[in-house]
């Protein structure tokens, strides 16, 4: 798949600690038909968004997308997510 790299990318970082939709759609969201990155990852069910309360929607990383981290080598330290 040729933007594995990139949903590698956007689900390691969400990985790190859950994200507020609006700044997953700021950083990730992109206008390109040939960088679909966000719907990529939704699509495939790496990722899903979650209604919160005030804050707004968040997104979290799905089994899936923990299960792809994992074989890829890229699963954040859970040390480290403590700290973030």
């Amino acid at each position: 798949m040729e933007n594995e790299a990139l949903i590698l990318d956007l689900v390691e970082w969400i990985a790190r600690k859950p994200r507020r939709y609006d700044d997953v759609m700021a950083a990730w969201r992109t206008s390109c038909p040939r960088l679909p990155i966000w719907e990529d990852a939704v699509a495939r069910k790496l990722v899903t968004r979650e209604r919160a309360g005030a804050g707004g929607p968040m997104v979290r990383v799905t089994g899936s997308g923990r299960s792809l981290l994992s074989a890829a080598g890229r699963m954040p330290d859970m040390e480290a997510r403590h700290h973030l």
